[in-house]
């Protein structure tokens, strides 16, 4: 998004990066740096790093980094210039006029206001004579009426448009109806249909984390109506990969932690028990997103996703992503119900209150999980689960945990717990020894250390890679290095976004402007935490020989190449003539 660059310049001045930063992670002062644990993965050694000096944050953990603009894109889950307006408000700084820009927010606006009166329509549907059956329908489900008020829940009309007509008499247009995924428009023999998503359907308005309807499920109120949930689709509003059902609630419980449900029936049943901390992926798996989020907020999930064995598959993979992002993770199994909604309308709250206490944790979970596969009365099968177990249990980082769990795999597989702690032994040096191997293959290769930590950026010439990142550090530390290579420009350098970034600051530096990469423009957050990681290291200028030494590489580097390339050419027009009849043919 085009804004003007002496209000970006203004805008980063207002925020400092270290106060910005210091409202979402404690920060300790290091040297000239800051350091904290890194908000967007878990960590128990603080690994974030802030720079005020470059007005630059990094991690060394999971690589993330950028300016301050970034960070508020990445925490707060914001667009480029949501994100800038987000700051702007902060500081009360004006945001100067910008076509494009203004005309994007006008349409997110028009269609978060669309699904709210989209939302508000289908409860008063709810509420009247047509909604008597969707009333019904969650009378028999236990809901209350509270719970129904609390979450929205509404009713759409078994009509074709009925939505469309009545958001149409609201000034809204066919397009934004479309935009918003509310209706469907299909051509047949010629002519245009046009009619609703939803229709004889439960409502549930899905409600971003800021309080803004994004979106809806539909629940088929038709027996035999497929399929039974359908939900929005991907909008300029609403990404489901970020988005987590309930979270709008569930960010002011006081619990402690996160109860983590498949569907939106499950949540609501919670919520109505007096369990105010349960949430749900919406319409797809559970994703890093989705992680990252809940880990912002607890450190502690539990899992209640159904036992069959796509639930086991979902609830390993969850376990993986949690575990990483520092969160632990605990597993509910219940007991004569198939999901918390039949449970707590079966039993109540004071049981599932039991059950949450007692649930297993992931190292009990997986390891009952292994049990599980194997006839443990046949000697063949004891064998593949002593070392199917001992292998699980050699991941456990702490020595306490994995003798404790030794023991209870030897239990079940009839052996002596040395015999078990043997097994696990023999697979934990294995797996050090492999880790080691890894390591050293990495320590080894010069090529492989230096590449980017991101698949879409590479380097090709090491050689003059290297020289692009120092020349780019150092401009950052002394722009007056700048005059030192009037001809360099970024079309030299063989990292594209490298070189992008050396001209955008080049022509600041021109311009008398701060020379800063937190007010660049058109880098993707890949490319600024890379661009962040090659700047970080360096902090002070390495002179005017050693960047002399670095530009000279970097041309004679883009001439080889050139001269490669026009070798390569005339190879080929040399081809092409030998090929033409009459020149050097038979």
């Amino acid at each position: 998004m085009a804004f003007p660059q002496a209000f970006l310049d203004e805008l980063i001045a207002r925020n400092p990066i270290e106060d910005v930063v210091g409202q979402y992670v404690q920060l300790k002062r290091s040297g000239a740096n800051y350091f904290g644990l890194c908000p967007f993965h878990g960590e128990k050694t603080a690994s974030f790093s802030v720079a005020p000096n470059k007005q630059m944050y990094y991690c060394f953990g999971c690589h993330k980094g950028g300016g301050v603009i970034n960070f508020i894109m990445e925490i707060e889950s914001l667009s480029y210039p949501d994100a800038v307006r987000f700051l702007a408000q902060r500081v009360n700084l004006e945001v100067p006029d910008d076509r494009e820009y203004e005309s994007r927010y006008r349409e997110q606006e028009r269609l978060w206001a669309l699904c709210k009166d989209a939302a508000r329509f289908f409860h008063d549907q709810l509420k009247s004579g047509d909604g008597q059956p969707a009333r019904a329908y969650l009378l028999r489900r236990g809901l209350d009426w509270n719970t129904v008020s609390r979450f929205g829940i509404g009713f759409a009309p078994d009509g074709w448009r009925s939505l469309a007509d009545a958001m149409e008499q609201k000034g809204y247009t066919r397009a934004e109806l479309l935009a918003a995924d509310l209706a469907v428009s299909k051509e047949k023999n010629g002519r245009t249909n046009f009619y609703d998503k939803f229709r004889n359907r439960v409502i549930f308005p899905l409600i971003d984390i800021r309080g803004n309807v994004v979106g809806f499920a539909g629940r088929t109120l038709d027996p035999d109506g497929k399929p039974k949930y359908i939900n929005s689709g991907e909008t300029l509003i609403f990404q489901k990969r970020k988005f987590l059902y309930a979270m709008n609630i569930v960010k002011k419980s006081k619990q402690g932690r996160i109860i983590l449900c498949e569907g939106p029936l499950d949540v609501i049943a919670c919520h109505q028990f007096g369990f105010d901390c349960a949430v749900a992926s919406q319409g797809t798996a559970l994703t890093e997103e989705q992680v990252n989020i809940i880990s912002k907020y607890v450190d502690q999930v539990v899992m209640t996703y159904d036992s069959d064995q796509a639930g086991q598959n979902a609830t390993q993979r969850a376990i993986d992503m949690f575990t990483k992002a520092g969160v632990k993770v605990k597993i509910l199994r219940l007991h004569d119900a198939k999901d918390p909604d039949e449970f707590l309308h079966k039993f109540g709250a004071d049981p599932f209150a039991v059950l949450l206490q007692g649930s297993e944790n992931q190292a009990d979970y997986r390891l009952l999980s292994i049990q599980g596969q194997y006839n443990l009365t046949v000697d063949e099968q004891r064998v593949e689960f002593s070392h199917k177990a001992a292998e699980l249990i050699s991941t456990f980082s702490n020595s306490v945990e994995r003798e404790i769990y030794a023991d209870r795999a030897a239990k079940a597989a009839g052996i002596s717990k040395d015999a078990m702690l043997l097994e696990v032994g023999k697979a934990y040096k294995k797996r050090q020894y492999r880790e080691k191997r890894q390591k050293e293959k990495r320590d080894l290769s010069p090529a492989a250390a230096i590449q980017p930590k991101f698949r879409e950026i590479r380097y090709d010439n090491l050689r003059s890679a290297r020289a692009e990142e120092n020349v780019l550090a150092q401009v950052l530390v002394e722009p007056a290095q700048f005059d030192l290579a009037p001809s360099l420009t970024g079309e030299s350098f063989s990292v594209p976004v490298l070189g992008r970034a050396y001209d955008a600051l080049r022509q600041r530096h021109k311009d008398g402007r701060t020379v800063s990469l937190a007010v660049l423009e058109g880098f993707t957050a890949d490319e600024m935490a890379h661009l962040s990681a090659v700047t970080g290291k360096m902090d002070r200028v390495a002179g005017d020989d050693a960047f002399r030494d670095c530009v000279s590489i970097i041309q004679e580097e883009h001439d080889k190449k050139n001269q490669s390339d026009s070798e390569t050419d005339l190879l080929a027009l040399q081809s092409r003539l030998k090929s033409k009849k009459g020149y050097g043919g038979k």
